[in-house]
């Protein structure tokens, strides 16, 4: 599956790191920043779930 992440680059850390936890996470692109004056940006994800045990 494919997630876009879209907060402050804290936010997004702090969520890949928590999402890392339960999917595999297979690529992770690079930033892309919004238009000023935001201080957001995005990244995108290719994970997929975890298996279970």
């Amino acid at each position: 599956m494919q997630i876009r992440l879209h907060g402050t680059p804290a936010e997004t850390a702090a969520t890949l790191t928590a999402l890392a936890h339960v999917l595999t996470i297979h690529q992770v692109s690079r930033p892309y920043t919004d238009r000023p004056p935001s201080t957001w940006h995005r990244i995108y994800l290719d994970a997929t779930p975890r298996e279970q045990k």
